[in-house]
């Protein structure tokens, strides 16, 4: 299994950037993918970007494409979320998975909690307007 640690979340006014770090150990060989996902008190979870791990290929959802962007540094095994532009709305805590079982990358699967096997603490972001 893979453990993850994320870091870098905070308080930011609106229009401002953070970025977020999720760092990886453990079964790390094995990942397929990695996702960014996000939960308000009382929502769901929502899903905001992910990874394909190998080759590195990222989606988003609507609401955050185009203002955030994920990369990585495969060597440290850490994937980062940029996040600009930042609005009200985007206030929640922030969680990084892993997907290291299964071996399903398609957009659809990457954008359902379900599908990954390990979760981090997540971290707290919250935008003042």
């Amino acid at each position: 299994q893979v453990q993850l640690v994320e870091s870098g979340g905070g308080l930011v006014q609106a229009g401002g950037s953070l970025r977020l770090s999720c760092a990886a150990s453990g079964r790390t060989f094995s990942m397929y993918a990695m996702g960014w996902f996000r939960q308000d008190a009382g929502k769901e979870r929502e899903f905001v970007g992910a990874m394909q791990w190998s080759g590195g290929g990222t989606f988003y959802a609507d609401s955050v494409k185009g203002r955030f962007t994920i990369s990585r540094d495969a060597a440290k095994n850490t994937v980062y979320l940029q996040m600009n532009s930042l609005r009200p709305e985007d206030t929640a805590v922030y969680y990084c998975a892993a997907e290291s079982l299964r071996g399903i990358i398609t957009p659809q699967a990457m954008s359902v909690p379900d599908s990954y096997d390990g979760w981090g603490q997540g971290t707290q972001v919250t935008v003042s307007s």
